[in-house]
């Protein structure tokens, strides 16, 4: 049955939320404790257990979140430093050749983006696309929406880039099968948004690189890429496999529980990443002849992104937590089952509203995986939480325009009207959130 002052508070909640971020401009991260606290009041709670609530809610979040997108962060700076994402780029660019060009770039964005953050990416990589236009006078569309296609999926569906993280620890799922989905929803994802959305826009709309900073990129000190796929692969390898030694998928290889519990440590989101940035530091720093006092500058800078996320991640797991404690998740996952309405759906179309109406992928992200939850019953497995984090996922991706601001970063760089900026990467970002929704919608059909 419906408690009209729960449903109430919610949607009191979620209003507080838009108006503190939209019309005072208010930072998201008080916002969400603003709009928390406003739930609390208005579904009865006693003063007492609200300050209580939002205390067990950061708790809970930030055990998890703030490790791995620390970890995370630095990482990806010391990669970023070595040149390595370059050096990818160019090889795949090299081994595809010019008229397969925008394929390599749509695998560049994808695999780049996992260690590091995306509007930090494609500033790196733009001018590789700028230099491709000037060889081919082909539109710079071709090259730039392959790579922000492939940027944007690996940012929004794979760990443990932060905003698929912080999903998969509010929702509970785990990261294992959100990087394995993340990749098997990711692919044909990237390939309709990229290199073929890109070959049809590029039809529509010409746009020439700039004539300034035409200097090509210095290529002789880069590491191989190999060394950079192997550094990647580190704890992707590691989580994943972790996840699928300890399915019933593996329970036939009969493997002593001593065995298990040690690779289980290791295969751990926080001991992969431990590993990873270890050997990041010696073999892209040291062994390259860069300073312990530099690395130490540059893992250190990467930490202020990175704080801005842990924040916001533990405001969301605030406002999740209002939610289960007033009952309000309960109360609604009954009335869907008794609707027949997928939670798959809502949790989609909850990160949809909130993107298109307050901009930022992350907030919406964070904002839907609060109020979706509460709705996750018991007998929801662990494969099902991983598709329902890649649905949010999609719905938080959906429908860039002027309130976000990678529509201005992409604006400024490819040197684009705003009109063609909503025919290109507006509309680009559009079918990448339906692409990917489908194809988790397919997949449920068959877990």
């Amino acid at each position: 049955m419906i408690d009209f002052t729960l449903i109430t508070a919610v949607f009191f909640g979620i209003a507080i939320l838009l108006i503190l971020i939209l019309k005072l401009k208010i930072q998201a991260f008080i916002a969400l404790l603003i709009a928390s606290i406003f739930v609390g009041i208005i579904a009865g709670m006693p003063p007492e257990i609200i300050i209580s609530t939002m205390q067990e809610g950061m708790g809970n979040t930030l055990g998890f979140v703030a490790m791995v997108v620390g970890l995370g962060a630095m990482f990806g700076a010391v990669l970023e430093h070595s040149g390595g994402a370059e050096a990818l780029a160019n090889y795949l660019l090299d081994k595809f050749g010019e008229k397969r060009a925008s394929w390599a770039l749509m695998l560049t964005g994808f695999f780049v983006a996992i260690p590091v953050f995306f509007d930090v990416a494609f500033i790196i990589l733009v001018p590789l696309i700028y230099s491709l236009q000037r060889k081919t006078k082909k539109s710079l569309l071709l090259y730039g929406m392959p790579l922000l296609a492939g940027l944007a999926i690996t940012h929004a569906f794979i760990p443990p880039t932060p905003g698929p993280v912080a999903v998969a620890d509010i929702l509970k799922a785990d990261l294992g099968w959100v990087i394995l989905f993340g990749f098997i929803v990711g692919i044909p994802t990237a390939i309709v948004s990229g290199p073929l959305f890109a070959k049809y826009i590029s039809g529509k709309i010409h746009i020439e690189a700039p004539l300034k900073n035409t200097e090509s990129i210095d290529s002789g000190n880069y590491p191989s890429v190999g060394l950079i796929l192997f550094i990647i692969g580190i704890p992707i390898i590691l989580i994943v496999g972790n996840t699928l030694l300890n399915s019933p998928l593996l329970e036939s290889f009969k493997i002593s529980e001593t065995v298990k519990s040690w690779l289980k440590m290791i295969g751990h989101p926080f001991t992969a990443l431990i590993l990873a940035n270890i050997v990041a530091w010696y073999v892209l720093g040291i062994r390259r002849k860069t300073t312990k006092d530099v690395l130490l500058k540059i893992t250190t800078a990467s930490m202020a992104p990175a704080g801005i996320i842990i924040l916001l991640t533990g405001a969301g797991g605030v406002f999740k937590q209002m939610l289960v404690n007033t009952k309000t998740g309960e109360m609604l996952a009954n009335y869907f089952a008794d609707k027949g309405i997928s939670i798959l759906l809502f949790a989609f179309l909850a990160a949809v509203l909130v993107r298109i109406l307050q901009g930022s992928a992350t907030v919406a992200m964070i904002t839907a995986a609060g109020i979706t939850a509460p709705l996750l019953l018991d007998s929801i497995s662990d494969i099902n939480k991983a598709l329902i984090v890649i649905a949010i996922a999609s719905g938080a991706s959906i429908m860039s325009h002027v309130n976000d601001s990678g529509f201005w970063l992409v604006s400024k760089y490819l040197g684009l009207t705003e009109k063609q900026t909503f025919k290109s990467w507006t509309t680009m970002t559009t079918i990448l959130a339906l692409v990917g929704f489908c194809s988790v919608y397919i997949l449920s059909l068959f877990f």
